[in-house]
């Protein structure tokens, strides 16, 4: 019995050794239906890179066309983007809902989440917004997403507006609960993590990249979010102050994000690539 009992504890010890060999890893890829520069670089670093979710903006002008190219993709993981902001200079979009605390003199949302020395007074903090439209419009955007795309994994806040206050980061775990969708960060990961090193070129991105993955500690669960774009005349016209330089910054990222040299370096590190929906069990 006892020598039964010795190998029995071994093999349970060898069973749970493998299940957390290597680190878990979510790779994230923000904004889908901001342009269509950027619907179309999110799903070729889904279909042919290592981006294993990928996060949908419903009121942004290019969400029907974001819809459609998720609905060909069934497989792809989604989670809901909540908005409240519409940061671009040169393109906006508007709320879903009547919800004047949070809408500018033109109806936009207003650019920013927060102070900024470079959109004075254009920030919802600085512009008496409502719990009670906020509600309404995160309702209004889970509703409309799970219309179009029933298969939402998971809710995430686009430029941090679910975590500006306590009371909305109460109303976000209500609404995830009330709708039955996981709130990004539940289920738990044990961090975020970024960029170890400069990120400027795609060269730099691939190389502190993997950086970054040398630091990963195995049977720990590691979340990476960035924005894939590609170098085109539409994102040439994108922008806002502070941040011109967008359409080479985010074809960086899209090369990162389908390099091969990186999908290497995963596997040789043991890496395994896990979406939201594996985090929930889904």
């Amino acid at each position: 019995m006892k020598k039964i009992f010795s190998l029995l504890s071994i093999f349970l010890f060898a069973i749970t050794s493998y299940a957390q060999k290597g680190a878990r890893l979510v790779v994230r890829g923000d904004d889908m239906g901001y342009s269509h520069s950027g619907n179309i670089a999110l799903l070729k670093c889904y279909k042919e890179g290592f981006q294993t979710s990928i996060e949908i903006i419903v009121p942004s002008p290019w969400f029907p066309e974001a819809v459609k190219m998720l609905k060909e993709n069934p497989a792809a993981d989604v989670g809901v983007h909540l908005a409240i902001t519409s940061e671009w200079d040169n393109v906006k979009w508007r709320p879903l809902t009547d919800c004047a605390s949070l809408k500018d003199e033109d109806g936009y949302f207003h650019p920013m989440i927060y102070p900024n020395k470079n959109y004075p007074k254009r920030s919802v903090i600085e512009n008496n917004w409502q719990l009670a439209d906020i509600e309404k419009e995160f309702r209004a955007q889970i509703e409309m997403a799970l219309k179009k795309l029933p298969r939402i994994s998971h809710l995430s806040s686009h430029m941090g507006c679910a975590g500006i206050t306590e009371e909305v980061k109460a109303l976000t775990r209500k609404l995830a609960k009330e709708y039955k969708i996981p709130v990004d960060p539940e289920p738990k990961i044990d961090k975020y993590v970024s960029y170890d090193g400069p990120r400027k070129t795609s060269e730099e991105k691939v190389k502190s990249f993997i950086s970054m993955l040398n630091k990963l500690e195995s049977g720990k669960t590691y979340i990476f979010v960035d924005h894939p774009g590609l170098d085109d005349a539409e994102l040439k016209a994108v922008s806002h102050i502070g941040y011109e330089n967008v359409a080479e910054d985010r074809q960086g990222v899209t090369d990162l994000f389908t390099s091969e040299k990186v999908k290497a370096a995963i596997k040789e590190k043991g890496i395994q690539l896990i979406s939201y929906k594996d985090l929930a069990g889904k």
